[in-house]
């Protein structure tokens, strides 16, 4: 029986996301033929009803639905959600970035799950964060800056790497190739001394031997140097939530993150739009900007219909990569020139398109305004094609 109930639901006219959800609801009820007819009658007439008109101006009815709400958004730009340690931006200046496009938000941050056998367990949990979270060299042993030999002495800590479940070895290996490569600094040389398993010196030495500046200049990047973990994610913090341990970073790197033992991709995600379009593709993209905009505002305790934020993520992302709403993006390449022009800028793009004898077929809502004409759009998209015949002039 449960299957014809779901055979009738697939051949109602609804969307598919509706479709699944009432399957899910209905699956957990037991319910007569007659109950079941009437519920699906009822979703379909809610559906039918909350379709937008032909001719509705959406775009406009969108841009109020999200500018209104948003005008009453506080401006406080640091918010700590649910996460003591990692300030996020939140309000108004995250909305702005998310509609900016902005290639790198101010805070950018991650949140990790697990696969189910590292979610549960605390301490292979902890292992996770450190494969991710950048440590320096500093935090695995001992640096001392030998002044009488012109040199940075540096003691492993073994019982430290041991901990942290990295090798003295990779640290040795690491710590000289990272300072080239990451932190573009090659004047030094070193060597490295592994003499037992519980002790391991690697010393380094700047070529100009005569000068101080050369050798405390290499000691701060010594120092700082990241050995272990993803340089771009400056903390982790682990924290149990509905039964599983979940990571949230300070920094963001989905591709690196993504290759670390343990990560769960399907549901790991960032806070980053630019990075996921690069990374997942655009479908991604446009589904973090509906999820990133409704968080924003339902944080804020504003309700907005999904349906205009998926029309502007639908505008933003509709040419493959993602796209600002300004006048660097879909609002500077309107084909109307007038559009364009009441934008911003407006000399700029009338004289544009005057030198490029562009032409205006006022056809969108701005341009109608400006000129004082119905726009076409509800009633104004009517088209008389024939006068009345008037029987009286025959």
């Amino acid at each position: 029986m449960r299957s014809e109930y779901e055979q009738q639901i697939d051949a109602a006219d609804l969307p598919v996301k509706t479709r699944e959800q009432l399957k899910k609801y209905l699956s957990e009820k037991e319910i007569t033929s007659d109950q079941f007819e009437a519920i699906l009658n009822r979703v379909v007439s809610e559906y039918q009803n909350t379709r937008i008109e032909p001719c509705e101006a959406v775009g406009v009815i969108a841009a109020q639905s999200i500018g209104e709400p948003g005008t009453q958004m506080t401006m406080r730009t640091f918010h700590y959600a649910g996460v003591a340690e990692i300030n996020v931006t939140l309000g108004l200046p995250r909305l702005i970035e998310i509609m900016d496009a902005r290639k790198e938000p101010s805070t950018p941050t991650m949140t990790i799950y697990l696969e189910p056998e590292y979610a549960g367990d605390r301490d292979r949990a902890r292992e996770v964060s450190w494969q991710i979270e950048a440590a320096p060299l500093h935090e695995f042993g001992d640096i001392t800056i030998d002044m009488e030999n012109m040199q940075i002495v540096v003691h492993l800590n073994t019982a430290v790497c041991e901990k942290r479940k990295i090798q003295p070895a990779a640290i040795l290996e690491t710590a000289p190739r990272k300072i080239r490569e990451r932190r573009h600094y090659r004047d030094f040389e070193f060597e490295t001394d592994e003499k037992t398993e519980k002790m391991a010196t690697i010393i380094f030495m700047p070529k100009n031997r005569e000068s101080y500046q050369n050798l405390f200049q290499l000691a701060e990047h010594v120092r700082n140097v990241i050995v272990q973990g993803i340089d771009d994610i400056e903390r982790v913090v682990v924290r149990k939530e509905s039964g599983e341990y979940i990571l949230y970073t300070e920094g963001s790197n989905l591709k690196d993150v993504f290759d670390v033992e343990g990560v769960d991709t399907t549901r790991t995600r960032t806070n980053n739009i630019s990075e996921i379009s690069q990374v997942l593709g655009i479908e991604a993209a446009r589904n973090a900007i509906i999820y990133e905009a409704l968080s924003t505002l339902s944080e804020q305790g504003i309700l907005v219909d999904v349906r205009h934020i998926m029309l502007v993520a639908d505008m933003m992302c509709m040419e493959g990569e993602v796209k600002q709403i300004g006048r660097h993006g879909i609002a500077g390449e309107k084909e109307s020139v007038l559009s364009r022009a009441a934008f911003e800028v407006t000399v700029n793009h009338l004289l544009d398109a005057a030198v490029a004898n562009e032409v205006d077929e006022l056809s969108g809502v701005t341009e109608n305004v400006i000129v004082g004409q119905p726009i076409q759009l509800g009633t104004g998209d009517v088209k008389l094609i024939a006068k009345p015949l008037n029987l009286g002039e025959l």
